[in-house]
């Protein structure tokens, strides 16, 4: 399974999970269609679905014309039929999406939105977490609670410690900053700083991140209980 990573908008990455064997691919979250179309006609590749975390337009603005183009079918969470353009297959918490040679276990992971999910390729190791879990960092409370965020992140927090973390921004060295501030004595953080750094400079992703370098370095993954996670979720908001 290749995965290319595509930077679209300001800051989002979209992913398009191709299957080299058979010449065929899913792209999570085409936030708009051009960069998507660009990848799909440079891998040579048929795009059969679209798969959607959540239903904010920078995750699904693409769905419609990249449907048209290609004839790709659409998936998403059976909450959000209403709010995702051009759903086709509605998917529910802990089942077991398989197409072709794709497979990936759905988890719903309310808290940025109420209709959330996560796409785990379990064989593969590979989640694409969407504005969940960042790579230092977790997307803000919109539609959930911070109850509700928590448990999201810890059911992640879970996975094969080598799992590795396709998130919705490159939001990472704003994120270091914060977990910085309230772990500075972290040696893996720092020199997870480092890589960072080195990486954005190249103009290179800092994605994908893997869960046990968040598990050591991601300030929300190391609140031991509610009460602190919240509070850090609110001194995020105003850093």
């Amino acid at each position: 399974m290749k995965i290319e990573i595509i930077k679209c908008l300001e800051d989002n990455y979209s992913y398009l999970i191709i299957d080299e064997n058979k010449q065929i691919a899913c792209v999570v979250d085409p936030s708009e269609a051009k960069p998507i179309i660009h990848h799909i006609e440079k891998n040579k590749v048929e795009l059969k679905y679209i798969l959607n975390t959540h239903h904010h337009y920078d995750h699904v603005g693409g769905n419609v014309e990249l449907k048209k183009r290609y004839n790709s079918h659409v998936i998403g969470f059976e909450g959000d039929k209403e709010r995702i353009p051009g759903i086709d297959e509605l998917v529910v918490d802990n089942q077991i999406w398989k197409k072709d040679n794709f497979e990936a276990k759905i988890y719903h992971i309310p808290g940025h939105t109420k209709g959330h999910i996560a796409f785990h390729f379990y064989k593969e190791k590979k989640i694409f977490t969407g504005d969940t879990l960042f790579s230092l960092g977790c997307g803000r409370i919109f539609e959930g609670t911070y109850e509700q965020m928590f448990n999201s992140l810890n059911r992640i927090k879970k996975l094969q410690k080598d799992t590795k973390i396709y998130c919705g921004h490159e939001y990472t060295l704003q994120n270091s900053n914060f977990c910085l501030k309230h772990d500075p004595k972290n040696l893996k953080l720092l020199e997870k700083i480092k890589l960072i750094k080195e990486k954005i400079k190249n103009n290179l992703p800092s994605v994908p991140t893997i869960l046990v370098d968040e598990i050591e370095c991601n300030a929300f993954l190391k609140a031991k209980d509610l009460e602190s996670f919240s509070k850090l979720r609110d001194l995020k908001d105003n850093f």
